[in-house]
């Protein structure tokens, strides 16, 4: 078990190794127990995270301050658009200011080719931990609390077991890629053996597919790509359905949306949840365009565990800020 993390900022999945990230999941379970029995934990005493949203949320902005507020600390809610980032404002001031008010930033940035530079800035002129709500490249909390929650599910020796990362048809906006960017990143590590489906202009970033295929073969797992959303259902333990833009394909917003319609077949429903395994999960990081990229009678059914996974959110990220900010 790695122990020292103090003072680490989570950007990227891979900022921290197989053996980081498994002390991180040691932690959220026994935060998540004590949770359970009323157990205080205040860990944080005192300390102050600051949450610089560029970008609206439901599941980040909660999770983060209600886990800053069992840990015995505070959480300050700032939004982009109420700073004076658009008169002048840089990554390095942010940085720099940030980093001697609070113990601990915490930024949500998605635009397109933006957003990692933009963390990555305010970490380089930062004295205390940057840690990443979603950006247009990764969403590393998410992702740790999948791979929480797939333990949990189908317990901690994940060696064989088979992930779908797909995507879905979803109408409302292009979507970031971050979240199956994380997936095919992480789970190669605990043994996962994952299937990447897409239709072609759905590709994921050329560089993230080349570490994602790495840490396949450093770990012994497998990572393929399908284009047929049936085909990799078959036999799945883990379906993780979901839609993200055709940035990669192409960068005009007007043309990706476009080609998003010609996939609206592209659903997860009961019919394509019978071809994986009987007692697969169902997984989604929310919010989910409902009967158009997963039917109710799947998101309510018995497989899903999306509110798992959504509790599991602050349970992780407890674990992460405990150990980065304590």
């Amino acid at each position: 078990m790695q122990t020292f993390l103090h003072g680490r900022d989570l950007i990227g999945d891979l900022d921290f190794s197989k053996e980081e990230v498994e002390t991180v999941l040691d932690v959220a379970f026994d935060l998540k127990r004590k949770r359970a029995l009323n157990e205080l934990t205040p860990y944080l005493r005192d300390k102050v995270l600051a949450m610089l949203f560029f970008f609206s949320s439901t599941r980040t902005r909660g999770s983060f301050e209600a886990g800053m507020a069992h840990l015995g600390g505070h959480a300050a809610f700032i939004e982009s658009k109420t700073t004076q980032i658009s008169h002048g404002d840089t990554p390095k001031e942010i940085g720099e200011i940030f980093g001697r008010y609070f113990d601990g930033i915490a930024i949500r940035h998605v635009d397109w080719g933006i957003g990692n530079q933009y963390l990555n800035a305010v970490a380089k002129n930062s004295r205390t931990p940057v840690l990443n709500m979603q950006c247009d490249i990764y969403h590393p909390f998410q992702c740790l609390a999948d791979l929480m929650t797939i333990m949990e599910k189908k317990g901690r020796d994940l060696r064989r077991k088979k992930m779908v990362v797909s995507w879905a048809y979803a109408a409302s906006y292009q979507k970031p890629m971050s979240v199956p960017q994380s997936l095919v990143l992480q789970m190669p590590r605990f043994g996962m053996d994952v299937v990447l489906a897409r239709p072609p202009e759905f590709k994921l970033m050329p560089e993230i597919m080349e570490m994602a295929e790495e840490q396949a073969r450093k770990f012994g797992s497998k990572f393929e790509v399908v284009e047929d959303m049936e085909e990799a259902f078959k036999d799945a333990d883990v379906i993780y359905a979901k839609s993200w833009g055709a940035m990669v394909h192409t960068p005009d917003p007007e043309e990706g949306a476009k080609i998003i319609k010609k996939y609206s077949h592209w659903i997860t429903d009961e019919r394509k949840m019978a071809l994986a395994k009987p007692d697969a999960i169902y997984m989604h990081p929310l919010p989910a365009d409902r009967n158009i990229e997963v039917t109710d009678g799947v998101m309510d059914g018995p497989q899903s565990v999306v509110y798992d996974e959504a509790e599991n959110r602050m349970h992780a990220q407890e674990a992460v800020m405990a150990l980065t900010m304590g």
